[in-house]
C-alpha cells in the first residue's frame, strides 16, 4: 500500500491584485523525507508556505495535510503542523524557558507539562545552559533554535521551515543543518525553502525549483544535476585575466554560457561529454586567456538553477517581490508574531480556559 503523501497539492494560486504570487503549482512531499523549495526572493516560496499552512487563503487549487483538506479543515490541518519563519518570534524580555512554556501554554498544555516540555528541548536543541537566560542575549544562532524548538512543541509530524538558516555564520547553519536532519530521524517530515543552493544539496532528499511564482523543475539535486551535463568544468581565471573574453570562447565552443563569478572570477561550464574540457582549453589558451587552476566535478545546484531559470538563485533575482514574497507583509507570522507549531483556537486543555495563560 502506497503510504499517504505529507503535503498534496494540485494547482495552487495565488493572487495579490494582478500580480500571481503563486501560479499553478503542484507538489507532493513523501513521509519521512526533506523536501526543499528553492529559489530567489520573490519567487513565491514563502507564500507557498503560508497557502500550506492555513495563513493565506489558496485563491485557486486544492492542498491537503496528511489528507485533510488545508482550505475546508484548517483548525485540523494546524495540529498536524508546526511552523518556523524567516523572523525570530521570541520575547526579548523573557528566557528561554519562559518563551518555551508561554508557547506550550497557548497550544493547551497544562502548566507543569508546558514546563516539562520546555525542559526537554532546551536540551534537545543543546540551549540547556541559557535556559534562564533572556533571548535579548542570545545569539542570532541560538534564537533559530529555540524558534525551532517552539514549532515542536506538540510534536507535530510536518514542520514547515522558511528559509532557516539565513543571516547565520557558517558554523551555526551547520548546526542547524544537523538538528533538521534529527527530526527526520525522530519521524519528522520537513518542507524547507532556502535560497541557499549548498543548503538545498546537502539537505534535500528531493528539490522543487520555483522562479516567478511556477514551478520549473523537481526532482532529487542528483537528477537535477544530469539536465545539465555529465560534468562540470570548473575554471579559476589568472588575475588580471579577460572574463568576458574567457566566457565569449566558451560559448563559441560549446555552445553553452558558463555560469561566472565575476567578484572571484570563477567559470563553471556544464559538459555533456568530460573530453570537451580539453577543446575548452585548447580554446582559452589559443585567445590567450591566462588560467590559475582548472578542475571537471559533478555539476551543481547553481549551474542547475541557472540553466532553468537564466539567472542565479541568490538575493536580488526574484520577481516584483523581490525584498520577500508579497504575502509577508503584515503577517504575523513573519512580522514578529509567534511562530511555533501554529497555534488553534479550539486546542485547549482540560483545566485551561482559552483566555487565561497562568502559572
Amino acid at each position: 500500500m502506497t503510504a499517504m503523501p505529507a503535503v498534496q497539492a494540485g494547482g495552487l494560486v495565488k493572487r495579490f491584485g494582478d500580480f500571481h504570487a503563486v501560479d499553478h503549482i503542484d507538489l507532493e512531499v513523501h513521509h519521512g523525507e526533506i523536501f526543499g523549495v528553492l529559489g530567489p526572493n520573490g519567487a513565491g516560496k514563502t507564500t507557498m508556505l503560508k497557502m500550506l499552512a492555513t495563513l493565506l487563503a489558496i485563491d485557486d487549487g486544492r492542498a491537503e495535510i496528511f489528507g485533510v483538506d488545508v482550505a475546508a479543515q484548517p483548525h485540523r490541518v494546524r495540529q498536524l503542523i508546526g511552523v518556523t519563519g524567516q523572523y525570530a518570534s521570541v520575547d526579548e524580555d523573557l528566557t528561554a524557558t519562559e518563551n518555551l512554556w508561554l508557547f506550550g501554554r497557548l497550544q493547551g498544555l497544562r502548566s507543569a507539562d508546558a514546563r516539562a516540555t520546555a525542559r526537554r528541548l532546551l536540551e534537545q536543541f543543546g540551549l540547556e545552559e541559557a535556559a534562564e537566560r533572556q533571548i535579548s542575549a542570545f545569539s542570532g544562532g541560538m534564537r533559530r533554535r529555540l524558534d525551532l524548538a517552539a514549532s515542536l512543541i506538540t510534536r507535530p509530524p510536518l514542520i514547515f521551515l522558511d528559509e532557516p538558516t539565513t543571516g547565520l555564520d557558517p558554523r551555526t547553519r551547520g548546526q542547524m543543518w544537523d538538528t533538521i536532519r534529527e527530526l527526520v530521524n525522530d519521524g519528522c517530515t520537513v518542507l524547507l525553502t532556502t535560497q541557499y543552493l549548498d543548503e538545498a544539496d546537502q539537505l534535500a532528499d528531493r528539490v522543487c525549483v520555483i522562479d516567478h511564482g511556477r514551478k520549473v523543475a523537481e526532482g532529487t539535486p542528483d537528477e537535477l544535476k544530469t539536465q545539465v551535463g555529465d560534468s562540470t568544468l570548473q575554471l579559476q581565471l589568472a588575475p588580471g585575466a579577460d572574463q568576458e573574453r574567457a566566457r565569449e570562447v566558451v560559448l563559441r565552443v560549446l555552445g553553452e554560457e558558463p555560469v561566472t563569478t565575476p567578484e572571484s572570477g570563477r567559470l563553471n561550464v556544464p559538459l555533456d561529454v568530460a573530453d570537451r574540457a580539453a577543446d575548452v582549453l585548447i580554446a582559452l589558451r589559443g585567445a590567450a586567456v591566462a588560467i590559475a587552476s582548472v578542475s571537471v566535478a559533478k555539476p551543481t545546484l547553481d549551474e542547475v538553477f541557472f540553466a532553468l531559470t537564466g539567472h542565479g538563485a541568490g538575493p536580488g533575482h526574484g520577481g516584483p517581490g523581490d525584498a520577500g514574497d508579497p504575502g509577508d507583509a503584515g503577517d504575523p507570522q513573519t512580522a514578529g508574531g509567534p511562530t511555533g507549531a501554529v497555534p488553534d483556537q479550539d486546542a485547549t486543555g482540560p483545566d485551561d480556559h482559552a483566555t487565561e495563560v497562568t502559572r
